[in-house]
């Protein structure tokens, strides 16, 4: 049996967050948004369909603890969940929080503009600001 193994793309733009029991969740390296990355920990996991029933509720369960992390944090006015995997294969879900006065309102995000990257300091203060907020899930 394969093990899990990160795409190297998820790995180069995310943040490592937790270990939730389907997922791994990554903090998108973008400051300009409040940006979750979910990625099941399965091998050969393409699309939404190619999980177990189990493993599709318990998708959903996370997304919900995600999206209610990202809600109470950040308070958007939206909050878009996506896997699209155009350009990634490995499934992977975006949890992302969108504001009426973020740059690319309301058009989608992707191809508007380039990532800001966070410094070495706030991706530190970033990941542990988010590790808390999650804490509460993940059971």
């Amino acid at each position: 049996m394969a093990t899990f193994a990160l795409h190297p793309q998820l790995a180069a733009d995310g943040l490592f967050l937790v270990d939730w029991p389907l997922t791994q969740v990554l903090r998108m390296n973008d400051a300009a948004y409040p940006w979750l990355i979910l990625v099941p920990r399965l091998t050969d996991a393409r699309e939404i369909i190619d999980l177990s029933a189990a493993d599709r509720v318990r998708l959903m369960d996370e997304i919900a603890w995600a999206s209610q992390a990202l809600k109470d944090l950040h308070r958007p006015d939206k909050i878009n969940v996506a896997a699209l995997g155009n350009l990634v294969p490995q499934l992977h879900v975006h949890v992302l929080g969108r504001f009426k006065d973020d740059p690319a309102w309301p058009k989608p995000i992707w191809g508007q503009a380039a990532p800001i990257r966070f410094e070495p300091g706030d991706a530190a203060r970033e990941v542990e600001t988010w590790r808390t907020a999650l804490s509460p899930y993940g059971g």
